[in-house]
């Protein structure tokens, strides 16, 4: 098999500080890391000479695998794209939580914007689950999934 895993999910963001703010303080994830990007192996990577980033790095606290990867593009800033999830090019985060209803109240009174409210999925192979759609400050989609009973991860 040529992939063994996922190592991280990473997003472009307008705004460093304002989205570890959401992320760490009103999602709850671990700021593990932070730094300034500016070696050169990155401008060959993005594919933008002499890029500088700003760079973070968040988990879930007890989930030692998935990192999410935030990245602010200080010398070569764009305009958002379109975050339709109907677009082709666009995806989404999505985070397994216990109690979907009581995410979607806490962060509704903390000023996130949802799709709709929580909805049970009704057919497929995750019947029997709850999901809601929300957005972060860059609008990129989160989704908040609560597993079947007796299926919650820890």
């Amino acid at each position: 098999m040529l992939i063994r895993r996922v190592h991280h999910t990473g997003f472009t963001v307008a705004d460093i500080e304002r989205s570890i703010t959401f992320y760490r303080d009103t999602l709850g994830l671990e700021l593990i890391a932070r730094q300034v990007g500016t070696a050169e192996y990155l401008s060959t990577v993005t594919g933008f000479p002499g890029v500088r980033l700003n760079m973070a790095f968040l988990k879930v606290p007890g989930d030692d695998d998935h990192i999410l990867e935030l990245l602010e593009y200080v010398s070569h800033p764009a305009e958002p794209t379109p975050r339709d999830t109907n677009r082709p090019g666009n995806g989404h985060l999505c985070f397994v939580v216990e109690d979907v209803q009581a995410v979607y109240r806490e962060l509704t009174a903390k000023g996130i914007s949802f799709r709709s409210e929580p909805a049970l999925i009704s057919a497929g192979v995750n019947k029997g689950a709850l999901a809601v759609y929300g957005r972060d400050p860059d609008g990129f989609t989160l989704e908040f999934f609560q597993p079947p009973k007796g299926l919650v991860s820890s």
